[in-house]
């Protein structure tokens, strides 16, 4: 994989997460008690012999910029990096990134002293696992310009993805960015043949879905690329791709989730914890990197802890959890239940004077107090939890913005850095 390099797209604003990224760009937030999501496709790449991957951001790459420094840094005997390409202003580019597709043309002068020969283009926020030297063998025995990683996709999920239309043998001749209804689509027959056995796939109808991965020649990218293609991948590119090159699909079958919403976030974080996770974090074929950070193992008391995952430097007295996530140095106070909820944990712990100040100044420490029911909730980082709290967000409970939490999806996200003092009932009842 050495004539390849990779570039991850760190995003947009990605409102649909808010607050979750209201400090933060998309591919940093916390991932699984202990990573962030960028974790994944840095993984992935690292896991398939590639080591050398570009990073673009754009909003709030402050977080993103820090992990990525402290976590992926190679000896000097080896020309692998994982570097940020942050928007900036340059004689030939005074704006702002339009789109995924101008992202990448506006670092196309950052790849090409690489010399690679593919180009491997991913997104930040996805959750999956792929050995992409398989993708690349099939994209070179083809010949294809470009080869797009596509999944079956039911008919009810067309509206969320861009779907393909191909020939039997994988050739893409038609494509529509997240189509609204079938007219668009019809007659776009599943290719069963690309996916082998069709039982495993389940019962459809099905349409081929891209999964936003792309392998493009580096020979091919700057025409695909024109100024006057447009900026976006899914609604300008790719049909310009298929009128002039040779364009593939690569077929996946395997588990693989956007992260483009609250409930989805949620969901698949706490799927985690179940007993066979689709996404195994255990995997040691595919190792899951993130940076080290030598904290010492959990440290509980009287703890009930049912179909959960629980991360190094926890310290906890007396506590009830159930089906959650508890991250890395999250402190919890006796007598706190924790139900179908992530908390994301603290990026420090505070010290005996810390402590002894929040004493004196009536300042609620970071972690849980005592006596509080945390239900259907994430708890972003360094959170400060008062005791005889209540985070629950029943049942029918609206979207709404509160001070220093949200209900997204009937989810309760308390904000990183909040407070939520002493007998507090989250969310309040209007």
């Amino acid at each position: 994989m050495e004539q390849t390099v990779a570039i991850i797209l760190g995003g947009g604003r990605g409102t649909r997460l808010y607050p979750l990224t209201k400090q933060r760009s998309k591919p940093a937030v916390p991932f699984g008690g202990m990573y962030r999501l960028i974790d994944i496709p840095v993984s992935n790449c690292l896991n398939s012999g590639i080591d050398r991957i570009f990073v673009i951001t754009q909003f709030n790459s402050a977080s993103l910029n820090r992990h990525i420094a402290l976590t992926y840094m190679f000896d000097t005997f080896r020309e692998g990096f994982v570097t940020i390409l942050a928007a900036e202003q340059t004689p030939d580019n005074a704006d702002w990134y339009q789109g995924t597709a101008d992202a990448v043309r506006k670092n196309l002068r950052h790849i090409r002293p690489t010399g690679a020969e593919d180009i491997l283009i991913l997104s930040g926020d996805h959750i999956y696992r792929m050995d992409y030297r398989v993708m690349l063998a099939m994209h070179r025995q083809q010949r294809a310009d470009v080869t797009i990683a596509a999944l079956p996709i039911h008919e009810k999920d067309i509206n969320r993805f861009g779907v393909l239309h191909t020939k039997p043998d994988g050739r893409v001749i038609d494509f529509q960015e997240k189509p609204t209804s079938t007219d668009k689509i019809r007659g776009w027959d599943f290719p069963t043949g690309l996916f082998g056995d069709r039982n495993a796939i389940g019962r459809g109808p099905f349409y081929l879905g891209s999964m936003g991965i792309y392998l493009i020649r580096h020979s091919a990218l700057a025409d695909i690329l024109q100024a006057d293609t447009g900026a976006d991948f899914g609604a300008h590119v790719i049909p310009r791709a298929i009128e002039r090159t040779r364009v593939f699909v690569f077929p996946f079958t395997g588990y693989w989730e956007d992260i483009g919403t609250i409930k989805t976030y949620y969901e698949s974080n706490l799927a985690l914890a179940g007993e066979s996770p689709r996404f195994d974090v255990f995997d040691p074929q595919m190792k899951l990197y993130t940076r080290p950070r030598f904290l010492p193992g959990a440290r509980l008391g009287n703890a009930h802890i049912r179909k959960s995952l629980v991360c190094a430097g926890v310290r906890a007295g007396d506590f009830n959890v159930d089906h959650s996530i508890v991250g890395t140095r999250t402190i919890i106070q006796s007598g706190v239940t924790i139900e179908d909820s992530y908390i994301a944990g603290a990026d420090y712990f505070e010290s005996p004077d810390t402590l002894e100040a929040n004493r004196a100044e009536n300042r609620v420490d970071i972690g849980i107090g005592g006596d509080t029911l945390i239900r259907r909730a994430i708890i972003d980082k360094n959170a400060r939890i008062g005791y005889g709290v209540r985070v629950d967000p029943g049942s029918g409970c609206p979207n709404m913005d509160g001070e220093g939490y949200a209900v997204r999806d009937g989810i309760v996200i308390v904000e990183k850095d909040a407070t939520i003092p002493d007998g507090s009932v989250i969310p309040e009842r209007r």
